[in-house]
């Protein structure tokens, strides 16, 4: 049975089996998800200097992988990493969740926002919209208040508060809002039954961005 490798750049075990089961319940029939975790860093990324630092890291674990896979998702809202592994991996394809779900949110024309916990975040964030041409569609990011950290650690208070974020990127003409990062996944999707517009989980959006490119790869 084909794999599909999901890098947690996040130093979480519990993050990382988060992730599994978000992406396998959108995976292609027939593949598995198989997640590795960063060993060294924080359970969270929260910064630059972190996020940074991650790139490293996921060289490190994509080298180390003893898995073989078709394809690769980096599941960090920053990608970080994502250019050396597509450098290093040859025909297999590798995804981020944050530029899968910006070309996602922004099909056809959608205006998009980014709602999340991360304001040290933001200038990244705002660089990869800019990078990928989206700039023109994109509103920007509208965060929940306190610690990210904290809140993360307490699902109903982090879902309630990501709402919120969310309804504001609506006020400000979003068409689609992502919940801006990995460890938010569950939120993601928890979130989606509560708006009845596009709201974009990253994890899912990598997961069928990576699905079209591997059955490209082996059509």
């Amino acid at each position: 049975m084909p794999n599909i490798l999901l890098i947690n750049p996040n130093s979480s075990h519990a993050t990382t089996e988060m992730m599994v089961r978000i992406a396998q319940a959108d995976a292609p029939a027939g593949f598995t998800v198989v997640g590795v975790t960063a060993s060294g860093g924080p359970s969270m990324i929260v910064n630059e200097t972190e996020l940074q630092a991650a790139a490293v890291e996921v060289e490190r674990v994509w080298r180390s992988a003893s898995v073989p896979c078709a394809g690769v998702i980096i599941s960090a809202f920053g990608d970080p990493g994502v250019d050396q592994v597509r450098a290093l991996s040859g025909a297999t394809p590798v995804v981020g969740i944050c530029e899968s779900s910006m070309l996602e949110a922004a099909e056809g024309g959608r205006r998009f926002g980014v709602a999340t916990v991360t304001p040290d975040l933001v200038d990244a964030i705002d660089a990869k919209a800019r990078q990928l041409g989206l700039g023109e569609l994109y509103t920007g990011v509208r965060l929940t208040p306190g610690e990210p950290r904290a809140l993360t650690a307490h699902p109903q208070s982090l879902e309630d508060a990501l709402a919120v974020a969310t309804q504001e990127c609506l006020n400000e003409g979003a068409q689609a809002v992502i919940i801006g990062g990995g460890p938010l996944g569950q939120a993601a999707v928890s979130l989606s039954k509560r708006f009845d517009m596009p709201l974009i989980a990253p994890i899912s959006a990598a997961v069928r961005r990576l699905g079209r490119q591997m059955a490209a790869a082996t059509a």
